[in-house]
């Protein structure tokens, strides 16, 4: 029969004026078909069977409120298609990398009792120990097994490549702290040497939200409170009533452990190229890259370590002697020689010394030294010290003059750098120190990042005609121009 006319349909919208619909035949099928082919679709036919103009082209309105009801009954069984597939594959991760979906979820898998039956992957022995804490030297021990003496170079604070975290077993006690960073003061190394890491640690326990702990069980200084407040004082944390962990607890590698303990022969494993590059501005330049490490170390000396009463009452003291303006020096010799090229293998000449202190206003100079000869060439008063100081002899001392000697140390560095003034007017003109001497780069953080080195130019150099802080030795000639800490 002849093929009839196509059909004219119009629209009330003004998108589609109109739209030529063509019957479909068994032709339509063919080369150009979807020509023959309207938006809503020819689904109900089957395409063997040829099609009049006589049927309907368009479905019915029933058929239509049908189509989405078939849709919607099937989307149940694609929706539990997909939870399937998912959670097969999050099982299949599990198996490959424990402890890696906890640790994405914010739930740290920590191995403990009930646990490391299950994951004894994640179990760090100390079967072969008796005594905790630890030594530090058995914690530096347990590092190098740890990372086979390859630090890897993952993000800080993530697990190496998925690998989970490795931690002890733990007691399940919910009065202990749920994670903690402890500080060991084992007597390695100098007070500020071990002070400067502290303010590192404490910046690191605030900000991951952990309880920070010092632990003084191996200190050759006294305890910690013969010198100090107690840090569970001036930084509670976030769990200000906790317990402290039992020391079989601590871990010193890796840091994701539940107990993290810090020594200062561990400090390597940590406080290294990754810590840097995870805090340091990578926006700056030079020195001014160091700022946010520097602002950890300022507000931990003066908020978290704090002298005790009895030191604080010290220091008060000292200052009823001193005018509020006045200039000071720190001299070191002993075992820290200079880093300077031009000082090799000696200390920094007190002309040096002399002539830097000659060019302030200040009526009144504040020595600090650990030598008295050094003090009695500058100033002819004879200070009191038991000698120079060598971190190799100063155990070899007997315990009083240990903590003696380290009690004036706090009341120096107070005098040196105005810090715990509470609210006494002081003001610090100049302070003239060695680089080498980590009392000198702490007294920078406790003066304050403008006014230690003023206002920095746009390449992140120390402004040498504004500083109140003076590298005598390097005087700037080493990039950076101030570092925070020592590792050993």
């Amino acid at each position: 029969m002849p093929r009839p006319s196509p059909l004219q349909v119009s629209y009330s919208g003004t998108a589609y004026e109109e739209i030529t619909l063509t019957p479909r035949t068994p032709h339509s099928r063919s080369g150009r078909a979807e020509e023959g082919y309207s938006s809503s679709g020819f689904s109900q036919y089957d395409d063997d069977e040829p099609q009049s103009s006589a049927e309907p082209l368009l479905g019915s309105s029933e058929e239509k409120q049908r189509a989405p009801n078939s849709v919607l009954a099937s989307g149940p069984v694609v929706f539990w298609s997909v939870v399937a597939s998912m959670l097969l594959c999050l099982a299949g991760i599990s198996f490959q990398w424990p402890g890696t979906l906890e640790y994405y979820m914010g739930i740290t898998p920590f191995a403990s009792e009930t646990t490391s039956a299950v994951n004894s992957s994640l179990l760090i022995s100390y079967e072969n120990y008796t005594t905790f804490p630890l030594t530090s030297e058995q914690y530096v021990a347990e590092c190098y097994t740890m990372t086979k003496g390859f630090m890897p170079m993952d993000k800080y604070w993530e697990p190496h490549a998925g690998a989970g975290v490795m931690d002890v077993p733990h007691l399940n006690d919910r009065a202990v702290c749920s994670s903690t960073i402890t500080y060991m003061l084992d007597g390695a190394r100098g007070l500020f040497a071990d002070l400067a890491l502290i303010a590192q640690a404490a910046a690191l326990a605030r900000e991951r939200g952990r309880t920070f702990l010092i632990d003084d069980t191996y200190w050759n200084r006294g305890k910690w409170t013969d010198h100090f407040k107690s840090v569970r004082i001036t930084q509670p944390g976030p769990e200000p009533n906790c317990k402290p962990p039992p020391p079989e607890e601590y871990v010193a590698c890796p840091r994701l452990a539940r107990h993290w303990v810090i020594t200062s022969r561990t400090a390597k494993f940590h406080f290294g190229h990754m810590f840097r590059e995870t805090y340091e501005d990578a926006y700056k330049h030079n020195t001014e890259r160091l700022k946010p490490i520097f602002e950890h170390a300022a507000l931990s000396i003066s908020k978290t370590i704090q002298p005790n009463d009895s030191i604080a009452h010290l220091i008060s003291l000292a200052r009823t002697e001193l005018p509020s303006f006045y200039v000071a020096a720190h001299i070191r010799r002993g075992d820290r020689k200079p880093g300077a090229y031009e000082y090799r293998g000696s200390y920094v000449p007190l002309p040096d010394f002399a002539d830097m202190l000659s060019d302030a206003k200040a009526p009144v100079a504040f020595l600090a030294s650990d030598s008295p000869k050094a003090l009695a060439e500058l100033t002819e008063i004879m200070a009191k010290r038991p000698q120079e100081y060598f971190q190799a002899t100063f155990a070899s001392l007997d315990e009083e003059t240990r903590v003696r000697a380290t009690q004036g140390m706090v009341v120096d560095f107070a005098l040196l750098t105005g810090l715990w003034a509470g609210d006494a007017d002081i003001f610090v003109e100049k302070l003239v120190c060695t680089m080498s001497s980590v009392i000198c780069r702490m007294a920078a953080a406790a003066l304050g990042w403008e006014k230690a080195f003023g206002e920095m130019d746009g390449q992140g150099e120390i402004n040498r005609e504004e500083m109140v802080w003076v590298d005598i030795d390097e005087k700037g000639k080493v990039i950076p121009q101030w570092s925070g800490y020592d590792t050993f």
